[in-house]
């Protein structure tokens, strides 16, 4: 066998190893279509501010939709917590775990933050004011993570079954 033979074997290999890890941080969106009005409005939002979140607004999307969760929420804990981006550490832009946690990429960061969110005892089964108090429970953290969920627009923003 050839040497570029074998690189291409060894390239297909590794892409396929990619394909199915599971880690949250490498596997891509199986979201939305690119004229989802959610996904446009959060790439805005970010764009107007100059954050580096917005190259995540289809993981934003995805994220939500994959745990049940209100499509503004994350991006708007990033705004708060880092200015979308703009102050994370160790790709954490959500301050999770007091901002002690690092993720390997902020990728992996939104779905693990989305998963723990929807599935720990912590958080499931709580409306958002119930999930706001928990993740920090200063009440003018609820106050300022709800007000920028309402810049992104209404929750319903998609009518059911669109996308």
């Amino acid at each position: 066998m050839t040497k570029a033979i074998s690189r291409g074997l060894v390239l297909v290999a590794g892409l396929l190893a990619a394909q199915g890890t599971a880690d949250p941080g490498s596997r891509l969106p199986d979201v939305t279509a690119p004229t989802d009005p959610r996904l446009l409005r959060i790439k805005q939002y970010f764009l107007e501010r100059d954050c580096p979140a917005h190259v995540y607004a289809e993981d934003f999307v995805a994220a939500a939709d994959q745990n049940n969760l209100d499509w503004r929420l994350l991006p708007s804990l990033s705004m708060v917590e880092s200015t979308g981006g703009k102050a994370s550490r160790n790709n954490n832009m959500f301050g999770w775990d007091n901002g002690d946690t690092g993720f390997r990429t902020s990728r992996e960061g939104i779905y693990r933050v989305a998963s723990r969110l929807n599935r720990s005892h912590l958080y499931r089964n709580k409306n958002l004011d119930g999930v706001l108090r928990t993740y920090n429970p200063r009440p003018e953290y609820r106050v300022a993570v709800k007000m920028v969920m309402a810049q992104f627009g209404p929750l319903n923003l998609v009518p059911e079954g669109a996308f």
